[in-house]
This record gives structure tokens, C-alpha cells and sequence, in this order.
């Protein structure tokens, strides 16, 4: 093989070749869902968030799901600017809310995962999607618990 020639199969052995795959997968699935309730994937965990702690703080937010704090005001700003969200002031803090619009947008958000799951897993049967899901799992707690973010499951 010369400089950076590599034949393809060899890549699809690994796991990153199919989480990237994957991912590319979920990502086009999830942004074309989404853009029925006109928000975007890169907004999709902040709605999450907010649903599942509604009255968070910005702080907590960007924490939590492990984000630049410059990016994830940006996110916010944003997110109330196209009325998904409240940011009200109480005391030296500002809470976090969804407003209908955000709740319609949360509940499609939520529902993305398993609809996703659904049409991905079709050709695997109900053992199979447990195996897979306990051995992602099972490789996932190598990951740090800041990226992982388990405690905010879908």
C-alpha cells in the first residue's frame, strides 16, 4: 500500500466506522423529523434537557451535556428567540422553560429516538436488539460519565 491507500473493508470492522455510520444515519432521520416542528438537530438535546428539567438554569444546562458555554448561550438565545423557550429571571438566576411551541418540539424530539430505533433495528429480532443494546451499553461505560450523559436518557 502507498502513503494513505487503505482498502474500505478495513475500516468496516471497526466500531467507529459504524457509529459514524450510524450516526449519519440517525442525524439526516432525526433532522428531517424535526423539521416538521422546525428546530434542528443541533438544538435537539437542549429541548431534550429542558423538557426533562424544566425550570434548569443556563449553568446546569451547559454542564450537564458537557458544552462551551459561549456555544450552548448561543443555543439558548436562540431557542427563546424562536419562541421554544422562556428564560425568566429569579433571583440571581434565570430558569429555563418550554413553551408550547417547546413542548410540541420536545415531544417529537423524544419520539425521534424510538422511532429511529424502530426503523433501524427491522431486520434484528427482539433478542438480537437486546443483545445489541446491552453490549453498547457494556462498551459505552468506558466513556466518561460527563460525555455519556446516561443519567438524561431519552
Amino acid at each position: 500500500m502507498k502513503g494513505d491507500e487503505r482498502p474500505t473493508a478495513m475500516f468496516q470492522k471497526t466500531l467507529s466506522y459504524y457509529v459514524a455510520m450510524l450516526y449519519r444515519s440517525f442525524s439526516a432521520f432525526t433532522g428531517e423529523r424535526l423539521q416538521k416542528v422546525k428546530l434542528n438537530f443541533g438544538l435537539l438535546f437542549f429541548i431534550v434537557y429542558i423538557g426533562k428539567k424544566p425550570g434548569c438554569t443556563p449553568s446546569e444546562l451547559t454542564q450537564n451535556l458537557a458544552l462551551d458555554w459561549g456555544h450552548s448561550q448561543r443555543c439558548v438565545n436562540r431557542l427563546v428567540a424562536d419562541g421554544f423557550i422562556t428564560k425568566e429571571k429569579s433571583g440571581r438566576h434565570y430558569l429555563l422553560h418550554l413553551t408550547e411551541r417547546g413542548q410540541e418540539a420536545f415531544e417529537a424530539a423524544h419520539r425521534v429516538f424510538f422511532d429511529w430505533d424502530s426503523t433501524f433495528m427491522t431486520n434484528l429480532n427482539a433478542e438480537e436488539k437486546e443483545q445489541l443494546l446491552a453490549l453498547l451499553q457494556k462498551a459505552a461505560q468506558g466513556v466518561p460519565h460527563h460525555v455519556r450523559n446516561d443519567s438524561e436518557s431519552c
